[in-house]
């Protein structure tokens, strides 16, 4: 209880808008899970075309840079905090959308995916933006680890609640029987959680970013640095949000299965990402970064040679640890470099964020390609099997591409002091 009790003066000690920030991460960590899981294991169940999931996932990666350009426009003109809130709320809005297709087929599909994606584009770019204000390179390690600790212990018990929902709907005979039924529940529920979010943004002082340019062509070279790290960490995004509803569809078969291998381990991992946050120093977000790329390529490998139930369940449980890891490690890298560079360059931080974007974008499309291509030139099963340790391998070039990063980095450092802040 005194360890408890200490762990809340810290948190009361942060600033007032960093608070707000996180208790909204924190409730709206609630919905995604059943973003990232149980939409692609819809879209499985109704259509068992491996292809239509993936498309659905690249046309929700092609909503988000168009989303952000879009948002770079409105925040001259609407409160960054209503655009928040409007992402939360479109992430119910898409999830209904789906849900009224009587059949499903690419162009609804497709629609849904678009709207999904502006979700995440509102609610990503704008929840950068305010983590970059609120926060420095001193507490963001913290920041991350508590984020991440909720967003790992809501991917545990959520799926974990959700998955026994809907398959005591069919056992049971619960609202007729159907699942379908039961994913629409659901769905009511996420409207719910999102209303909630939205409402509690609203109670922060957030100030928009300055009313300048945000589009440029032309960055320093340190950037094309951070862009290359972006691509590399889409290109795992690009599949890895629809990748275990599709193997444990493939291979194991139920929705209660696919939310209890997501319980299994995450506990463990979310105490550990609280600690890695709470007592990490920037100097050791290498190593936590590289430990992530390690597991996730061993659990790759293990899908890969096993092919069965038991490499699913090794795959979901390297997975659990290995994508809080990365992405504990990832956020405060690329912040810190924001940070430098919009000081040495006189330029609007949203600038840097939007042209992350991009990055990402490039990534997750030729991660999505990658297996559709494999999926219909070979066979779905084989997309299945290699497209994960591909993707696994060429990410392992990320170390080396975050080491050159972090030094070039610190040796910009110290002309920030010499360059007034924009």
């Amino acid at each position: 209880m005194n360890r408890i009790a200490k762990e809340l003066r810290l948190f009361q000690s942060q600033c007032h808008d960093m608070r707000v920030l996180l208790i909204t991460n924190m409730i709206y960590a609630l919905v995604l899970p059943v973003i990232d899981v149980f939409v692609a294991a819809y879209v499985m169940r109704n259509s068992r075309d491996v292809g239509l999931v993936v498309t659905y996932q690249l046309a929700v990666y092609t909503g988000i840079p168009f989303t952000f350009l879009v948002n770079g426009f409105l925040l001259k003109h609407v409160a960054i905090k209503r655009l928040y809130s409007l992402g939360m709320l479109l992430s119910g809005i898409s999830m209904a959308a789906m849900m009224s297709l009587g059949e499903l087929h690419i162009g609804g599909v497709a629609v849904a995916g678009i709207l999904m994606g502006m979700s995440f584009g509102f609610f990503g770019a704008n929840r950068d933006y305010l983590a970059l204000a609120t926060t420095d390179d001193r507490n963001r390690n913290y920041y991350y680890g508590v984020e991440t600790f909720f967003y790992t212990v809501t991917f545990v018990v959520i799926p974990a609640a959700i998955g026994w929902f809907i398959e005591e709907t069919a056992a049971r005979g619960w609202f007729g029987g159907e699942r379908n039924h039961a994913y629409q529940i659901v769905t009511a529920c996420v409207f719910a959680v999102t209303v909630t979010a939205s409402v509690i943004v609203h109670t922060g002082t957030f100030a928009n970013p300055p009313a300048s340019r945000f589009l440029y062509w032309n960055y320093h070279p340190l950037w094309y640095r951070m862009q290359l790290l972006a691509v590399l960490k889409g290109l795992a995004q690009g599949y890895l949000v629809t990748a275990p509803a599709m193997l444990v569809m493939r291979l194991v078969g139920q929705e209660g299965t696919l939310g209890a291998l997501q319980a299994v381990g995450g506990i463990v991992s979310a105490c550990l990402l609280y600690v890695i946050g709470r007592v990490a120093q920037p100097r050791h977000r290498l190593l936590v970064f590289s430990t992530g790329l390690v597991l996730f390529a061993a659990g790759a490998l293990s899908n890969a040679i096993l092919f069965n139930a038991a490499g699913v369940f090794l795959f979901m449980l390297c997975l659990l640890l290995a994508k809080p890891l990365l992405d504990v490690a990832y956020f405060p890298i690329q912040m810190f470099v924001i940070d430098l560079l919009s000081k040495i360059e006189d330029r609007n931080q949203f600038a840097y964020i939007f042209s992350h974007e991009f990055g990402l974008y490039l990534g997750r499309f030729s991660g999505c390609g990658l297996f559709i291509v494999l999926a219909y030139r070979i066979s779905d099963l084989f997309a299945l099997k290699y497209a994960l340790l591909i993707i696994a391998t060429l990410q392992l070039f990320s170390v080396w591409v975050a080491q050159r990063l972090l030094k070039c980095s610190e040796a910009l450092a110290p002309e920030v002091t010499q360059v007034p802040a924009s």
